[in-house]
């Protein structure tokens, strides 16, 4: 969304409040308070749903505020002096705010579901590719890209068995998802993915598929415990199209 959009979705949400209580002050004597209240909720809810947190909470603000200032006795100033008409304003807030938080839970769900669903997928894509025993280029290359895309590298390079050469002080994905750098467990969660080394991968189950060479040196990265998982998961198909002993991926490549 750009900072325009961004920018009268939230003149939107505070505009839209107002608008419908002053519709609703000039229909007074048939629209309760409290049905005005209802209809104020309708519109901070559809905001909520539709845009983001900050247009959400502004939306519940201004509803609070055009609820009093156009729906409570003295109309048309920004006091309430009824104990009911305090509550409802309070109300309207409270529930602007926890709608808003709602939505966003849900969407975060939702999020979180399609990626596994993405991850899940490609696993399976790579799996499919293995047991048909694609070629080493093209298992190799799809199985790069996905990795990249799921640990949002800055670049990946397989090194073939015959190619590579240990490299101690080099930080190792293990096939459990353990960041080891130098001994030491590295909370990726917290500290983020190395950014001032490489990291290996090991390819196939017992490294004898080569490695694959990880790059995030660009900024920090934090995927979490079930990205790593993947990534593992996805280099450990590629001892299917590499046997082990043979570095001869890449010269097909």
């Amino acid at each position: 969304m750009t900072p325009r959009a961004r920018l009268e979705i939230r003149v939107a949400a505070v505009a839209g409040p107002i608008v419908v209580a002053f519709a609703s002050s000039l229909l007074r004597v048939l629209l309760a308070d409290t049905g005005a209240a209802l209809v104020l909720v309708l519109v901070v809810v559809a905001v909520a749903v539709a845009a983001d947190r900050v247009a959400g909470v502004l939306a519940a603000l201004s509803a609070a505020a055009a609820f009093d200032y156009f729906l409570t006795v003295p109309y048309y100033q920004f006091a309430i002096l009824g104990r009911d008409d305090v509550e409802t304003a309070v109300l309207l807030l409270a529930i602007g705010i926890a709608v808003t938080e709602i939505s966003l839970w849900g969407r975060r769900q939702q999020l979180l579901s399609s990626r596994r669903e993405g991850y899940l997928t490609g696993v399976a894509h790579a799996a499919r590719m293995a047991a048909d025993r694609a070629s080493a280029v093209d298992l190799i290359a799809t199985v790069e890209r996905m990795i990249t895309d799921v640990l949002d590298l800055d670049d990946i390079r397989y090194v073939p068995p015959a190619e590579y050469r240990p490299d101690p002080d080099r930080p190792v994905l293990d096939r459990d998802a353990t960041l080891r750098w130098r001994g030491h467990v590295v909370d990726v969660a917290r500290e983020g993915l190395p950014t001032m080394d490489t990291i290996e991968l090991e390819a196939g189950r017992n490294g004898d598929g080569g490695r694959f060479v990880l790059t995030a040196a660009s900024r920090v990265r934090r995927p979490n415990r079930e990205q790593l998982l993947v990534a593992a998961t996805l280099a450990e198909q590629v001892i299917v199209a590499v046997p082990a002993g043979r570095g001869d991926a890449t010269d097909q490549r």
